[in-house]
């Protein structure tokens, strides 16, 4: 792999189309603090115009995913709500929105309350059995900011979201993939294998599906189940315009092959 980072973000190229980003505050368990936040509202930002970063994969550094807002930075600061309600150049969260690239969270340890909204951005998560995570907003005196109390609810439902948010209680990978929080929990080994395989498969897609597919979930995700419905028709529609037969012909024999190799092969009448 190769590196191109500041000291306080690793990102490396395992192959091409994927980007690999790593949080790199190890001692301080990735905590986010100001200058991390900037570097990775940065390292997204570049990331949002690389035509060769059509996956992206972020984890951490170290043991921890991340610690949340560098709380001792935040004790220390004379205006702590500036750090708490970000300008655009200090969320990391909102700079990931802007991503058209699916993102993988490969979470390899502790997510904690702003580390665990980083987490929650991400558009699938892969979690190490050292994983754990937690939403201490309550315990710290914060409401979040990042998008926690609105996207937690809606991965696990309402009542283990409030379990979680106000007891500030951890749970480990395990409960976190039954609670349909993570897709799966695996050796800490197969962290990154995982998450690079997921990636792997994801660019052997038709390249313009990735951004558009995505985005057409993530606005659906948006409004209401009736809005939602009306919106794919409307972009299945326009799609539709371009199909070829012959095209499609093609992608069926590949997509038989691929299911024959993976030991389902699909009905090909």
């Amino acid at each position: 792999m190769t590196h191109d980072a500041s000291p306080l973000v690793l990102v490396d190229r395992p192959f091409a189309g994927c980007a690999v980003v790593a949080l790199n505050r190890p001692r301080a368990m990735n905590a986010l603090s100001l200058a991390l936040r900037r570097a990775l509202v940065s390292t997204f930002e570049a990331l949002r115009s690389d035509a060769d970063a059509r996956v992206v994969v972020l984890t951490g550094a170290g043991k921890a995913f991340c610690a949340g807002l560098d709380l001792k930075e935040l004790g220390a600061a004379t205006d702590p709500g500036a750090a708490v309600v970000p300008t655009a150049d200090e969320d990391p969260v909102l700079a990931m929105s802007h991503l058209a690239a699916p993102v993988i969270g490969a979470i390899n340890g502790p997510a904690i309350t702003g580390g665990f909204e980083l987490a929650l951005a991400c558009d699938l998560l892969i979690a190490s059995t050292n994983a754990s995570f937690a939403d201490t907003h309550a315990r710290v005196g914060v409401l979040p900011g990042w998008g926690l109390s609105q996207r937690l609810p809606r991965l696990v439902g309402p009542g283990r979201a409030k379990e979680l948010s106000l007891t500030g209680n951890f749970i480990g990978a395990e409960q976190a993939e039954a609670w349909g929080l993570v897709n799966r929990a695996v050796e800490p080994e197969a962290l990154l294998p995982t998450a690079l395989k997921l990636a792997s498969d994801m660019l052997s897609v038709l390249p313009e599906m990735l951004s558009s597919y995505k985005s057409l979930i993530d606005a659906g995700l948006r409004t209401n189940l009736a809005a939602g419905l009306e919106l794919e028709r409307e972009r299945s529609r326009a799609w539709a315009v371009n199909l070829r037969g012959t095209d499609i012909e093609g992608r069926r024999h590949e997509i038989a092959e691929r299911g024959r190799a993976q030991g389902t092969p699909p009905n090909s009448d």
